[in-house]
């Protein structure tokens, strides 16, 4: 350091320094390049490539230019950071499927949807878009505040005083530091004719301007749903909301199958890598059911053609494509903006109203600014006028000057002229001093007049610069504006996993072991009475089949053990493996304990009031307890039903309230009472007698009655018949009942019962996991007393464990087994 300067050390604290110059840092992110001014729309960056494109007359009706030549003039003389940067700005500006309105017209590679890169700025050319001349409007006039540039060698304009309300049409994105922008883009017309209802009636709400400006308007177009999230952006600033793709089920021209065509995304989606996703999913098979993909787009537009299997539901792999691929987006909306260069998040309402005060300004400048400049020419015009009416005078004061400037003071004198007027008259041509030329000056006069009148009119009255402001908004919607792209719905239903599976009737099976599976019921195809059957279940010697039944994917299974606890699972979360495979231990679906086993599974499709669970034990109780009550259980179960030790819970049925019940026991005894006679009681409840048993009885099955059909009773050594529905009388709770089938050595005990219909299916199966279907039909209707007929052949030491009604099929799909 030189010893003629004074050396100065002031001590900081580096945290108050760090703060300080991190602070700074902030807000020049914040102002100068990452949040848009409320007024134009624009970042520094936009606004200075426009300006700079409107200096260098590179304007729509004129030739393109070079984008490498926009970006050095940009770069020289406002925006001194790296090229790439506003070429970056300048692509973006040029496409069409990023802004709603290109503020760039491009002529050249600038990219794609599907994420391809814009060619080098020495190969592109562009040009300002004729509605990005609409933001520079009336720039020479006054009309905005200008700053000295980076260098202080030029000036550029502080905002643009844009026609177009840029900042909603466009929209912004942005990360700043310690908050971020995402404003979506809108439709003009709409937002001109919001603007001018809110010139019109500045009391209009939120609400009132959604019935005009209806949400968002991308210009991927898709679907928006959720108008409840359009609706907080719009009040508050802040809302989210979904987007998806526009896809349609079309059937193929060739065959019987159908496809998906999908020809609008969501906003800022990749189409390559949301193809290349759907065919990952389609590989790691987590959706099923595609055959084909393949994109046809072409520059009539976008054109996704996804080629379905024959045997899939349509509805749900587009579903499936919905849910895990990008077809379906959310958009969360921050409305900030830049207010007299401070951050602010804005509503609708907001936005709206600083954009009017923002042209109320700028027409006020531009009238001030014309009528400065129709005073000076009517000031001009007033002296020639004098000129004019004594003009034998002035010529003779000319004539005898020396020179112009005595000339300019003798008119001032002589005349009482200003130096302007004065210098005016001596610019003078001489053949204005025809008489066709006096008369124009004199018309011109009149005119500069008036309108100095009809300015300062405007400026006087606030109501006639509003005017203004909407016959300018009309005409820009007349010239600009475009249909709706975006489609908008209410609301978008959260997508349960049912809405997911196709439904399908499936044949659940459960063995003694405790291993639960799923196939669909085509599996099991129907045999005539006495057939052999086929394995239904793949289990090892000492595990036999103990509960199997049909219901849909789409229902939820109450599991009931035979301690009367209850737990919840869903059709669809048990696994498919195919006829011959185990299944899965039901233990690692819900939390038995060791001691219990599945006593009854009940498959409901909704938790309705009014429906009612009947519960009967062992030793013959019976018990009926709301639904309702089953809506909600935890994944440790709940309680179903207060139980002894020496009992446990053996069947349960879902029913209406006004059945009758039927019990039957092992030894062949039945009864038959009105479900009235049962009182709905709580889940803790122990239950009432249904049937008094004898001594070595129990009871081993029960069932509502319907109003047709028969009972069917089966038993293990493979008997079973029909009797007649009226063969049971009614009688009361807790009684010992009657002869229901004769039990003997040939027959064996009891193991089920059902009340079945003529066109209905059994499902026969036996310990060793054999299944086999028959038809009810070719069961025999007999009496009580009888011992029943052979329903299914059984190996040595095999013996029927349970018996399920399943749906009839058609007579096509019989296959016939042994006799």
């Amino acid at each position: 350091m030189s010893s003629t300067q004074t050396e100065q050390i002031v001590p900081k604290s580096i945290v108050e320094e760090m703060r300080s110059a991190y602070l700074d840092y902030a807000m020049s992110v914040i102002v100068g390049r990452a949040l848009p001014d409320v007024r134009d729309g624009l970042k520094p960056v936009h606004r200075r490539v426009l300006y700079g494109m409107y200096e260098m007359n590179n304007v729509y009706n004129k030739a393109y230019k070079k984008s490498a030549r926009i970006v050095g003039d940009v770069m020289g003389k406002y925006h001194p950071h790296g090229d790439t940067a506003i070429y970056d700005t300048i692509v973006r500006m040029a496409q069409d499927f990023s802004l709603r309105a290109t503020l760039v017209d491009g002529q050249g590679n600038f990219g794609s949807v599907d994420g391809d890169g814009a060619a080098a700025m020495r190969y592109t050319e562009i040009r300002l878009s004729k509605i990005a001349q609409e933001l520079l409007y009336d720039i020479e006039k006054d009309t905005v505040e200008f700053v000295r540039n980076y260098d202080d060698t030029l000036d550029e304009p502080a905002l643009l005083p844009s026609r177009v309300p840029t900042l909603l049409l466009n929209g912004a994105s942005g990360i700043a530091v310690g908050m971020a922008t995402n404003i979506p883009p809108h439709n003009l017309g709409e937002l001109c004719e919001g603007l001018i209802t809110l010139i019109e009636n500045p009391e209009t709400e939120v609400k009132d301007l959604m019935k005009i400006i209806k949400g968002p308007d991308f210009p991927t177009a898709g679907e928006i749903f959720g108008k409840k999230g359009i609706a907080d952006a719009y009040e508050t600033g802040k809302g989210k909301f979904t987007i998806r793709a526009r896809a349609t089920i079309e059937p193929m021209k060739k065959g019987d199958r159908q496809q998906i065509v999908v020809t609008e995304i969501p906003y800022q989606v990749n189409k390559a890598k949301l193809i290349e996703s759907i065919a990952d999913h389609v590989r790691n098979k987590k959706i099923e059911g595609i055959s084909d993909l393949r994109d046809e787009s072409d520059r009539d537009g976008m054109r996704v053609v996804i080629e379905l299997k024959k045997d899939c539901t349509p509805a749900v792999v587009l579903n499936k494509l919905y849910t895990m691929t990008q077809m379906q987006t959310s958009f969360g909306v921050i409305m900030l903006a830049l207010v007299n260069n401070r951050p602010k998040v804005l509503s609708l309402r907001e936005c709206l109203d600083l954009f009017i005060e923002h042209r109320r300004e700028v027409v006020t400048r531009r009238t001030l600014f014309e009528l400065n400049k129709a005073k000076a020419r009517a000031h001009i015009l007033e002296g020639l006028k004098i000129a004019l009416d004594q003009l034998d005078q002035v010529i003779a004061l000319i004539r005898k000057s020396k020179d112009p400037v005595e000339a300019k003071s003798g008119l001032c004198k002589s005349f009482a002229l200003s130096v302007i007027q004065a210098q005016a008259i001596l610019d003078m041509r001489l053949q204005r001093l025809t008489n066709l030329e006096r008369d124009k000056i004199l018309t011109e006069y009149k005119e500069v007049l008036a309108l100095i009148e009809k300015l300062e009119e405007i400026l006087a009255k606030p109501k006639l610069v509003d005017q203004i402001i909407k016959k300018e908004l009309a005409q820009l919607k007349d010239d600009f504006g475009t249909k709706r792209l975006t489609g908008i719905r209410a609301s978008l239903k959260e997508f349960s996993d049912e809405d997911l599976i196709e439904e399908e009737e499936m044949v659940v099976t459960i063995t003694h072991a405790g291993y639960i599976k799923r196939n669909p019921l085509s599996l099991y195809r129907s045999q005539k009475r006495g057939g052999k059957g086929k394995v239904g279940t793949g289990i090892k010697q000492e595990d036999f089949v103990t509960n199997v039944f049909v219901t849909s994917t789409h229902a939820y299974l109450l599991i009931f053990t035979d301690k009367g606890k209850c737990y919840w699972v869903r059709v669809h979360e048990l696994p498919q493996v195919g006829r011959v495979a185990r299944g899965k231990p039901i233990i690692n679906l819900v939390s038995l304990s060791s001691s219990e086993k599945v006593a009854a599974i009940l498959p409901v499709k909704e938790f309705e009031a009014g429906q009612h669970i009947v519960m009967a034990t062992k030793n013959g109780l019976i018990k009926k307890t709301d639904l309702m009550a089953f809506a909600n259980p935890r994944s440790s179960g709940i309680i179903a039903l207060g139980i002894e030790n020496d009992d446990k819970l053996i069947s349960v049925h879902l029913t209406g309230g006004s059945s009758d019940i039927f019990l039957a026991t092992k030894n062949g005894q039945s009864i038959r009472f009105p479900e009235k006679q049962v009182r709905a009681m709580g889940r803790g409840a122990k239950g009432v007698t249904g049937v008094k048993l004898k001594k070595d009885d129990e009871v081993v099955g029960m069932q509502p009655l319907e109003k047709d059909g028969t009972i069917l009773m089966a038993t293990e050594k493979g008997y079973g018949k029909r009797t007649k529905l009226e063969d049971y009388r009614s009688q009361s709770r807790g009684g010992s009942g009657i002869i229901a089938i004769k039990v003997a050595e040939k027959n064996g005990a009891v193991v089920g019962t059902l009340q079945v219909g003529q066109d209905d299916d059994v499902m026969l199966i036996s310990n060793k996991g054999k299944l086999i279907r028959t038809k009810v039909k070719d069961i025999s209707v007999i009496g009580r007393s009888t011992q029943g007929v052979r329903l299914i052949h059984l190996d040595k030491d095999e013996k029927l464990v349970s018996i399920a009604k399943i749906a009839a099929e058609d007579e096509d799909n019989e296959v016939v087994g042994h006799a």
